[in-house]
């Protein structure tokens, strides 16, 4: 598949900070009714995705129009889940899958039945990956089922649907936003200061995550990860695979912050994506915090419609092992991601029946060292492609080629990243929370309903280096709140400097979940 890289304009390109971001907020907030807003952000989305596929902007229309088209006659079928509305339903999950596994899968079929027959059976088409195709499609989904469950009205103005699955701030890589999620929103919602605060808090969280860490960690992995496992011995794929550890984390989570924080500057609320994953204990604790979105959307339109964990034991182990094949395909064409998905699906089974039993009574820091060493390796299966090449990464780790392979310690680069690395890790944790709840229990001298307060917030109430309290503060103490929010947004506003700077200086600003 190819994928149109230098088009793209991603959130820390130098178009989208300087020119089309501030443009889209002027025209936005020009605008005095809510009604011309929506077209303001249907227009605006439209040109984001046009300025990397304006060959593709018919199939994102032509997407609008037919899901609008699909849940308008659903819900022309009346009430209750009759043969009709089922015969629409699966008339829109066909239309909606088909286009997904033409473009994305079309390729990876051909190629894998032309090897099985030894002749070309079916063409490769070497189409070009539309950007963000698996995140709408799966968007249009959420709202054409939930219509047919009654859980969501119908739509009928198809602009207002167009805004929803073409809305710039997640639409290329997430989060996943159901239609229930900005339902309400899409009439009512209303932006105000102290929203937009926030949101532009949290958009300089994620810029600084992406910027000045993903990027940092990603020139080590892309440097390493091409090679051959004998070129580089142990420390060059450890080092590699470590480097693609952070960088797809700042890179994905950053860019989650970054559209959730766009998103509160117009008044939306879109779900939280990550929840610090790599504090996790197990294997299921990891896709509990990990784009969340994303499980939540296997959990509810296909493991519980499959019969979820309500079923025999041989029929919840195929439950499981389908969600997390399709998990894995669905982030891309090619036999890694699928053994990735199903990695997954056994380890989770295996702490089901086995595994959590033993590290229950084993103290907190070895499930610790347990979570880490299983996405670890599983990154190994995500970053590294060919199942060849895999397997020699995999023996490089447990010394096959030696230290250093055929490379000098020179050659591999990885020394001069030893340093980044505290950064990284702490860059990582909920240090930043943390200290929020405790400045919140200090300063409202109740810890037990700050703390409370706090964690019912998430990341999508109050960025984690803001301080908010819920009560009555005594003045010296609401003066220290005060102080520390400020230095807080001095922080951030040097961070959003240093990225800028970085992202005008340098070309190389990759994203990595473009590409799924």
């Amino acid at each position: 598949m190819i994928v149109w890289w230098v088009l793209t304009m991603v959130f820390s390109s130098t178009i989208f900070l300087f020119a089309f971001l501030p443009l889209f907020l002027a025209v936005y907030f020009a605008v005095p009714w809510r009604p011309a807003k929506n077209v303001v952000l249907l227009l605006f989305s439209l040109l984001f995705y046009a300025w990397g596929e304006p060959v593709y902007v018919w199939l994102m229309v032509a997407s609008i129009c037919l899901n609008w088209l699909f849940a308008f006659i659903i819900g022309k079928c009346g009430e209750g889940k009759t043969a009709p509305k089922r015969f629409w339903l699966v008339m829109a999950l066909a239309a909606n899958l088909l286009v997904l596994g033409f473009y994305k899968y079309q390729g990876f079929l051909a190629e894998n039945v032309n090897r099985a027959l030894g002749e070309e059976f079916i063409a490769e088409l070497n189409l070009a990956l539309p950007i963000g195709i698996s995140f709408f499609t799966l968007q249009a989904i959420t709202y054409v089922v939930d219509v047919y469950r009654g859980e969501v009205k119908v739509q009928k103005n198809p602009l207002y649907l167009g805004m929803y699955i073409a809305m710039f701030p997640q639409l290329v890589a997430g989060p996943i936003v159901r239609y229930a999620d900005i339902e309400h929103e899409i009439d009512h919602r209303r932006a105000t200061l102290e929203g937009f605060a926030q949101g532009l808090r949290l958009f300089c969280v994620g810029l600084g995550k992406k910027v000045l860490l993903a990027n940092t960690a990603g020139v080590l992995a892309d440097s390493l990860l091409p090679r051959e496992a004998a070129e580089i011995g142990f420390i060059g794929c450890f080092s590699g695979v470590a480097a693609y550890t952070f960088q797809i984390y700042f890179d994905f989570s950053g860019y989650s912050d970054m559209a959730i924080g766009l998103g509160k500057m117009m008044g939306f609320e879109y779900p939280r994506n990550f929840n610090y994953p790599y504090t996790s204990k197990s294997a299921t604790e990891f896709w509990r915090r990990w784009h969340m979105s994303l499980g939540g959307f296997f959990r509810d339109y296909v493991y519980i419609p499959l019969g979820g964990n309500r079923v025999s034991t041989p029929r919840f182990v195929l439950n499981t092992m389908i969600v997390w094949g399709l998990t894995g395909i669905w982030h891309g064409a090619a036999w890694n991601f699928l053994l990735w998905g199903l990695y997954w699906g056994v380890l989770i089974l295996l702490e089901k029946f086995f595994v959590m039993k033993v590290l229950d009574r084993l103290p907190r820091f070895v499930s610790h060292i347990w979570c880490i060493v299983l996405f670890f390796f599983g990154w190994l299966l995500f970053a590294v492609t060919g199942l060849s090449n895999v397997g020699e990464w995999f023996c490089a780790m447990f010394g096959a080629y030696g230290w250093l392979g055929t490379s000098t310690l020179w050659e591999l680069q990885s020394w001069s990243y030893v340093s980044l690395v505290p950064i990284f890790i702490v860059g990582s944790l909920p240090w930043a929370p943390w200290l929020r709840k405790k400045i919140q229990a200090w300063a409202e001298g109740d810890p037990h309903r700050a703390i409370v307060a706090a964690s019912q917030k998430g990341n999508t109430a109050v960025p984690p280096c803001q301080v908010v309290c819920e009560g009555p503060v005594p003045a010296g103490r609401a003066r220290a709140v005060t102080a520390v929010n400020v230095l807080a947004d001095v922080a951030l506003l040097a961070v959003f400097v240093l990225s800028c700077m970085s992202v005008v200086s340098s070309s190389y600003n990759p994203f990595i979940y473009f590409q799924f």
